[in-house]
Formats: structure tokens, C-alpha cells, sequence
């Protein structure tokens, strides 16, 4: 290249086709010094080395900015530097803490908690390892007195001492060694992770030298400094940017696609005076939530308990501190019960119709996506809302019920349940009515809950494709409420979807249930049925969820699992709803062509 030649600058760039894949970008938290925001030159050549595109992030303390500039980026270092408050953890300063900045750890911290919510992949050096713990429950130790030299005196790029890497580690998988050399520039460390974290590297001395997610995110907090480490840093930052890269296209299919769940129970929280337009940490699913896990649409059913014989209905369920339900003073009936809910679902979502708005249609689903808005559908959970009249399926159907599961834990008029005493040996003569007037209706029939016998007797009335909201798979977990292979056969043959759920007792029996779990039921769905006849239902705020998939806020994790698999993109659509919207559009247009 010629000196000063602009021209020759550019025929790198210009010389080739345009890029088609952009590198993912990278924010780095910059320093105070005096009046400036910035930061060691090694730390952006380490990202680009990496493959990543550096951005240097300010200390802004102004939540939107931060929302917006987290929204705008695939990954988060928090770089080193000073001491944080203790303050912020519940301690006084001890007489050796110094260059404290209330600006900076205000920033970051709120930062690094947004970023936990979005599932954002983030390192953590130094002070940063510090920040994450900090924005997360955990504690620093202000001054640590131990017995190896952590504050070196050697060029900043001379290892100086050993840490080990723990098993089952993500480092330990990147450095593939019990031990390495680190660079140590520090007084203080992380005492304690919190419960978000899990200590994955140990100074000789007992120093916490990192630590990473429990729950599997994309997150790694080291305390020594990697970025001046040459290509023993590397691993890291590669890491890192292959992880901003994939979840930069996690976001960019989520952008494009229509993710749905397609049951949860948050109604079930509604007496406890729950705010949906608020991140409220008594439920699983909220407007922040779906915001941050980029989730667009939501099945909210109004659930009904079984009761037992001799129990009523109105004492199984809260009703009087639902709006509306005042007036229900002698009691309310399973009818009554699933109006006052779904009156509540459109009083709470036509509060905010710039956020969200209520979806009947494929139609209106994609139309809330255009619009930036989120969807709730609406559905039943127990037929036991019929009261024994069909003129009730009506009554729903034009309320906007896209589904009504035909029972729960317990027989019901309809049919035997997995959890029942067959009462009827499968569908009751009502219940074969019953099917038959949800075809009519353009009402999804759902079998989840439903017993081997009632489903193939709704497999044989059902003249459209029925849908199993929130089911697994009983080869990799042998409860009743699982479908057998058999089932999952027959319902692919006739066009219909199993809706894989996060409940961890149809996840597993022993142990703890994850997000690798349902991924495995979920797979063991497509071996079966095919990409075609699958999806999520996760029943969240009805006890599902599970590690690394707890809430809303993490559906984006469930693709990322997804890539990994190398599932295509349609693959994906497919299975976020896809499936889901082409058996709801079945039947509806059933219903339209019924003569008026």
C-alpha cells in the first residue's frame, strides 16, 4: 500500500464482492481517567483478532441508553480497572480500598444485570469477574491477605502464576489443561458468586480466579487479564465472539420468525395482583420477560381444577380477588371462572396497545409482530369450563379460544384423563359431541392430560388435526402424562403438532431437569414424527421450567440449543410455531366455511 493513499486503503474492501457476514459486535466498558472515558488498546485488537467488532461502551447511567446499546450489540466485556463501592454489596470500606467511581460501577452494574435478563454473552476481567458477581448476588473480598503475589511487578504480559481449571468447565474444555499461567494485577476477589455462578478456576492459595453460569449461559468472569496475554489469551476472546456470533443469529431468526409458547398458566396469578406490563417476579411470563428472550406470542389459558367428588369447583379456585369477581359472592361456576379470567386478560393487555394486544388469527399474530406489539392467545385448560353444554364451545369460540385441552388431572364428563380412574374407558358419548362441535367451531382440540384411550378415541371422531399443547415424550420419561412413540405416530399421521413442555417431571425422574433435556425430547419428537409436527409449550407459571430455559426471558437460549444441533433456519421456524399456526389455521378455516 502507499503511504497516505486513501484508494489503496479501500481495494481490500472494494477489490471483492461485498461481505455477507457480519462480524459480531463486541462492547468493551471503557474506563475513567480524569475527565476521559478509555480504555488499553489490547483489549479491541484481542476482539478483532478474535473475529469481533469492538465498540467502546461509555459509563452511562441512563437505563434507556443502556437497554438501547444492549439491543444493539452480540457481546459484553467488562474490561478492568478501579475498586467498586462496597456499598454496593452491604459492606463499609476498608482503609485500603481506592479509586472508587460511583458513575462507573452504577453503569455497569445495571448493565451487567440487563444483560443477564437478554441472555447477552459476556467476560468478565478483573474488576469485571467483580461486576458480574456483584450484579449478581455475589460478594468481593475488599482486600484479599494470601499468601501468592496477586499485584504483579512484571511486564503486564508475563504469566506469573498458576491457576487450576476445575472439570466439566468451559475453560477446561477451551485450554484443554488442569492448569495455566495468568498474569495477576489485583488486591481484590470475587468471596463469593452467588447462586448465578459457579467457581471454575482456583489460585494455589484459594483465590477465585473464575467462574461461569450454572445454568450453561454464555458467560465467563476471569480474574486476570487475558487481553495482554497474546494468543494465550485467545481462547477466550475467540470464545467469546464465536458465542456473540451465534447468538447474533439466534436474534436475527427470532427478528424474522414468529416465536410462540403455546401454553402457560400466568392467569393462575392473577388474584395475586400480578402487573403484566412490569418485570414482576412472582410470574414467568411478562411483557419484560417476552421483551428480553424475544419471545412474540403467548397462550394464556384459564386453568380449572378437577375436583374431587364431593368438593366444589368455587372452593378450588381464588377467585374473588380477580377483578369481577366480587360479584360471584355465593360462588362461581367453571364457565363463570373462565370469563372472568379471559375478561382480565383483555382488561390487562388493552392497557398497553402500543405493547401488546390480544391475537384469534394467524392473521392477527403476524400483524402484532409488524407492529412491534406482543400477542397473547387465549385457551382453556379442562373442558370441565363446557358445564356439560355443547352451546358452551359457541360461547368460546367467539370469545376467541384458539384451544380448549379436554381435561386435567382428574376424569371429567368429557374423557378419562392420564391421571384418572377411567371412568368412561376413553371419550363419553358427550365427549365424541364435543369433539366433533370444536371441528365445527374452528376450536383446536388438545389432548395433553388426556389418557391412551380418550386421545385415539379424539384421534378417530376428530376430523381435523388435533394438538398436544404441552406433552413429552414417554420413551425418554415414562410418567402417564408422556405420549408413547404410538402416539406420537398417530398424530403426525394426521397432521397434528406435540408441543414439547419445560414441567421437569415429564422432563426426567431422577435428577434435575435442564434446558438439554427438553431439547432431547424434542428431538426424540422429530425422529419420530418429523420437523413438521413439533413445537413448545413450555407451562410456564403451571410449575414448568427448568435450568438455562426458566422463564420467558431465555426462550432465545432454546434456539441457540437449536444452532448448535445445526438445525436450519426453517427447521426453527417450524418448531417456534410454524407448526403450531398451520394446524390452527386448519381448523379455523373449518369454521369459515361453515354456512352462516
Amino acid at each position: 500500500m502507499a503511504a497516505f493513499d486513501l484508494g489503496s486503503c479501500l481495494d481490500c474492501l472494494h477489490a471483492t464482492p461485498p461481505a455477507t457476514d457480519h462480524r459480531p459486535v463486541v462492547g468493551l466498558t471503557g474506563n475513567f481517567s480524569d475527565i476521559d472515558v478509555t480504555l488499553r488498546a489490547v483489549y479491541h485488537q484481542q476482539i478483532v483478532a478474535a473475529g469481533g467488532v469492538p465498540v467502546l461502551i461509555p459509563p452511562v447511567t441512563e437505563p434507556r441508553v443502556i437497554v438501547d446499546t444492549l439491543d444493539r450489540i452480540d457481546a459484553l466485556v467488562f474490561t478492568g480497572g478501579g475498586d467498586h463501592n462496597p456499598l454496593w454489596y452491604g459492606e463499609e470500606p476498608i482503609p485500603r480500598l481506592h479509586h472508587i467511581n460511583k458513575e462507573r460501577d452504577e453503569a455497569e452494574l445495571i448493565m451487567a444485570r440487563l444483560a443477564f435478563q437478554r441472555q447477552i454473552p459476556m467476560l468478565g476481567i478483573c474488576r469485571g469477574i467483580q461486576t458480574l458477581a456483584i450484579a449478581l448476588g455475589g460478594k468481593v473480598a475488599q482486600d484479599i491477605q494470601v499468601s501468592v503475589k496477586h499485584d504483579q511487578d512484571a511486564d503486564r504480559s508475563e504469566p506469573t502464576h498458576t491457576v487450576q481449571l476445575m472439570d466439566g468447565s468451559v475453560l477446561r474444555d477451551l485450554y484443554q489443561r488442569e492448569s495455566i499461567f495468568v498474569n495477576s494485577f489485583h488486591h481484590q476477589a470475587v468471596s463469593d458468586p452467588g447462586s448465578c455462578f459457579w467457581v471454575t478456576a482456583k489460585a494455589v492459595d484459594g483465590t477465585i480466579e473464575a467462574m461461569e453460569s450454572q445454568d450453561g449461559k454464555s458467560i465467563i468472569g476471569v480474574q486476570w487479564h487475558p487481553e495482554w496475554l497474546g494468543e494465550d489469551g485467545q481462547p477466550l476472546f475467540r470464545w467469546l465472539v464465536e458465542r456473540a456470533r451465534e447468538f447474533a443469529q439466534a436474534k436475527e431468526l427470532h427478528r424474522q420468525v414468529l416465536t410462540l409458547d403455546s401454553h402457560c398458566d400466568t392467569p393462575m396469578f392473577f388474584p395475586q395482583g400480578i402487573h403484566f406490563e412490569r418485570r414482576d417476579t412472582r410470574v414467568l411470563v411478562d411483557l419484560h420477560k417476552m421483551t428480553e428472550g424475544k419471545l412474540d406470542a403467548v397462550t394464556m389459558v384459564a386453568y380449572l381444577p378437577q375436583p374431587k367428588a364431593g368438593e366444589r369447583f368455587a372452593d378450588k379456585v381464588d377467585y374473588r380477588k380477580i377483578n369481577g369477581g366480587e360479584k360471584y359472592a355465593d360462588g362461581i361456576s367453571p364457565k363463570a371462572y373462565a370469563d372472568l379470567i379471559f375478561d382480565e386478560i383483555e382488561r390487562v393487555t388493552s392497557a398497553y396497545p402500543d405493547h401488546v394486544g390480544i391475537a384469534r388469527t394467524p392473521a392477527e399474530l403476524y400483524a402484532n409482530k409488524r407492529r412491534g406489539r406482543k400477542s397473547v392467545m387465549l385457551g382453556i385448560e379442562n373442558g370441565l369450563a363446557l358445564e356439560g353444554s355443547l352451546s358452551n364451545i359457541a360461547h368460546f369460540a367467539r370469545r376467541g379460544i384458539v384451544y380448549i385441552t379436554l381435561c386435567h388431572n382428574g376424569d371429567n364428563d368429557i374423557c378419562d384423563s392420564a391421571r384418572g380412574e377411567k371412568t368412561h374407558r376413553g371419550l363419553s358419548d358427550f365427549g365424541t359431541r364435543v369433539v366433533k362441535e370444536m371441528n365445527r367451531q374452528g376450536i383446536m382440540v388438545d389432548l395433553s392430560h388426556a389418557s391412551e384411550e380418550s386421545f385415539f378415541d379424539a384421534m378417530r371422531v376428530s376430523e381435523l388435526p388435533i394438538v398436544c399443547s404441552h406433552s413429552n415424550c414417554k420413551s425418554l420419561c415414562d410418567v402417564p402424562r408422556n405420549l408413547s412413540d404410538e402416539q406420537l405416530r398417530a398424530l403426525a399421521k394426521s397432521g397434528g403438532v406435540a408441543q414439547t413442555t419445560l414441567y421437569h417431571g415429564f422432563l426426567r425422574q431422577n435428577g434435575t431437569a435442564t434446558i438439554e433435556d427438553a431439547v432431547a425430547h424434542l428431538e426424540h419428537a422429530v425422529q419420530v414424527m418429523g420437523i413438521e409436527h413439533v413445537g413448545l409449550g413450555t407451562d410456564f407459571d403451571g410449575d414448568g421450567g427448568v435450568s438455562g430455559f426458566a422463564d420467558a426471558s431465555e426462550a432465545i437460549n432454546f434456539t441457540i440449543r437449536l444452532l448448535r444441533k445445526r438445525y436450519s433456519e426453517r427447521d426453527i421456524a417450524l418448531i417456534w410455531g410454524g407448526n403450531w399456526l398451520r394446524v390452527m389455521e386448519q381448523v379455523q378455516n373449518k369454521r369459515n366455511q361453515q354456512p352462516r
